[in-house]
């Protein structure tokens, strides 16, 4: 499987410089942090960079830091409380699998013990195609160009062209 991350956007806009939350040239330090980029890969998703950005403040307040177990405690109730939050992407499906991927975060983080060593355990070959598979199969709203997307900013050595 050939993993294109639509990165070309880089080589086209001089202008473009990369966020100051993706995690190159450092691993990140929590799982935490983790969980957060891919929350941001999921809510980014058909959107705009700047819209992310703009209302990420908010996000982060209402999603409880981004605490993995707290936010795998999330009910029907807090669903419909952040849906009426205007600070924040009001996508139901986005917000469900937010959870539900806090969910599966804590799951993996008690049987491998932190999120990098479940990556690790991963067979990397080919460009990271199995692990890919194994995130798109594991976590709701990532497809393979939203997981290959994450593992980059996550500081994994996937080639993004």
């Amino acid at each position: 499987m050939e993993v294109n991350l639509g990165l070309n956007f880089m080589q086209e806009h001089e202008s473009w410089h990369m966020p100051d939350w993706w995690c190159r040239d450092k691993k990140p330090s929590n799982d935490s942090v983790y969980f957060e980029n891919m929350c941001r890969i999921i809510f980014q998703a058909g959107l705009n960079w700047q819209v992310i950005d703009k209302k990420w403040p908010t996000t982060k307040k209402t999603f409880a830091d981004f605490d993995i177990s707290e936010v795998a405690n999330f009910t029907d109730t807090d669903v419909q409380t952040l849906m009426r939050d205007p600070g924040i992407i009001r996508n139901k499906g986005k917000i469900k699998a937010i959870i539900q991927n806090a969910q599966n975060f804590v799951a993996i983080t008690k049987q491998y013990g932190s999120f990098q060593k479940y990556l690790d355990s991963l067979d990397k070959s080919n460009n990271y195609a199995n692990v890919v598979k194994d995130l798109v199969n594991k976590f709701k709203w990532l497809g393979p160009p939203s997981a290959s997307l994450f593992l980059y900013t996550v500081d994994e050595k996937i080639e993004p062209w």
